[in-house]
């Protein structure tokens, strides 16, 4: 498979500052005040007419200032965007100690590499006709970032890790249920070492919370499916905000990816592709949240940003045909 030409930014976030039209000097009242030309005030006239003129003054300062911090908002996230190349961005983050330690080691991502990108993309072009879009900008993130992706299939993790390009994808990990891939050695280690993969807790158990935020803060990107579980429709269910959260917790970027033909290769129950369908991995220019940004909001940002990356490349993959059979369904 090729790379893709996130937001990781995914459009590259901009926010007009709240009340940034507010204060401006239409609404200011007239600061030469009354009666300059009409001599001596009368007796009803306050002698201190001039006064009022501070006010304008002091609301112009208030604009002034108003329109600064607009600015600065704004340009916030193209200077957040512009440093994700840095090379100092990619070194300052913690050592990984104990058991995260594996999460990057060099002789575990070589043998990924092997599993990932020698014998499984030989089996996915053996099965589908894959396709990969990557952004420029995603190529130049140092450090770790949360790539978030729709989920239509059992494959999409393993498609999305071989997808991404090596510099980026070579410690990429992602959670996996514990009580059903750590429950037996076999899985575990195939989760492991085909996915990097960390143990989530489901049932109540909190035995591994928090794993995820630290493996961000340990410079070891995640992959977050933010629906939840596997399409069972072939449509987009709404995204938990629980990766909008960790990005923005931590102050990583995020990848929006939108996987396009997966769910029509292999829908839930099929077990295997038929007649090598077109499936494609579409990564968008890596996001920023917002200052003072909700993760409810931000999380929705990135839903609709993946949904655009998606209905933008939707009919170049699967054809006019089935875009129009799926407007008549």
């Amino acid at each position: 498979m090729t790379s893709k030409d996130m937001p990781h930014g995914s459009d590259a976030p901009g926010s007009d500052a709240p009340g940034s039209g507010s204060g401006s000097d239409a609404d200011a009242p007239d600061a030469s005040g009354p009666g300059t030309d009409a001599g001596p005030p009368g007796p009803q006239e306050d002698p201190s007419a001039d006064v009022p003129t501070a006010g304008p003054t002091a609301r112009s300062r208030a604009a002034d200032a108003t329109a600064r911090a607009s600015d600065e908002l704004k340009g916030r996230s193209k200077r957040l965007l512009g440093s994700l190349s840095a090379r100092s961005r990619g070194e300052g983050w913690e050592k990984p100690t104990g058991e995260l330690a594996k999460y990057r080691s060099g002789w575990r991502a070589a043998m990924r590499f092997v599993l990932q990108r020698v014998i499984f993309r030989a089996v996915v072009n053996s099965a589908v006709t894959p396709q990969v879009k990557v952004h420029r900008r995603v190529k130049s993130i140092r450090g770790p970032f949360v790539l978030v992706a729709n989920h239509t299939s059992h494959v999409d993790g393993p498609l999305l890790a071989i997808s991404l390009p090596w510099a980026q994808g070579r410690f990429l990990c992602t959670g996996a249920a514990t009580d059903y891939w750590f429950d037996h050695w076999h899985r575990r280690l195939f989760v492991r070492l085909m996915l990097n993969a960390f143990p989530i807790d489901r049932g109540g158990s909190r035995k591994h919370s928090g794993t995820s935020r630290k493996l961000l803060r340990s410079g070891v990107p995640i992959l977050v499916f933010p629906e939840g579980g596997r399409q069972t429709t072939g449509r987009m269910a709404d995204f938990k905000p629980g990766a909008a959260a960790l990005a923005i917790g931590v102050g990583v970027p995020v990848v929006p990816a939108a996987i396009i033909g997966g769910y029509e290769a292999m829908p839930k129950g099929r077990t295997w592709p038929q007649g090598r369908p077109p499936v494609a991995v579409v990564f968008g220019e890596p996001m920023i949240s917002d200052e003072d940004e909700s993760a409810v909001a931000f999380s929705e940002r990135i839903r609709t940003r993946v949904t655009d990356l998606y209905d933008e490349h939707h009919d170049e993959i699967l054809g006019q045909a089935a875009g129009d059979e799926e407007e008549t369904a």
